[in-house]
């Protein structure tokens, strides 16, 4: 059976069958008192974020679905990176060239929507005079 995201809201409620724990838990098991259950085991999976994703673009929300599919694509990278990136995306933090090589790291992660936006970012902050000094 196929997702409508129009029938299928929400996700959790009408199709469990396609929210799993990063681990691989199916939503209909997952007990939040269940021994050696751990925070990392209740974050969304890129999958899980890719539907709401679709659920957003069909409810004519498109720039909460272009958000969703970012996280999609960041569920993998390290906290700790995320907030490297975050703070090099602070006026004025980074040089043009910095924020390429952010860009440049996040389609090796595969991560080619993120990296986009890094660009575009760096672009507007150029014309804004929000770049570092070099």
């Amino acid at each position: 059976m196929g997702f409508d995201p129009e029938r299928d809201y929400p996700v959790g409620l009408a199709r469990p069958d396609l929210v799993t724990t990063p681990g691989g838990i199916p939503l209909a098991e997952l007990s939040l008192d269940a021994e050696g259950l751990d925070a990392a085991e209740l974050r969304a999976t890129p999958a899980t974020l890719r539907l709401q994703a679709e659920v957003a673009r069909a409810a004519a929300r498109t720039q909460l679905a272009d958000n969703l599919l970012r996280a999609a694509e960041l569920a993998a990278v390290p906290d700790e990176t995320i907030l490297e990136i975050y703070s090099a995306l602070r006026p004025r933090r980074s040089t043009a060239a910095e924020l390429e090589e952010w860009a440049a790291k996040l389609e090796a992660w595969e991560a080619p929507a993120t990296a986009a936006f890094v660009r575009e970012a760096a672009q507007v902050y150029a014309e804004r005079g929000f770049l570092a000094a070099v």
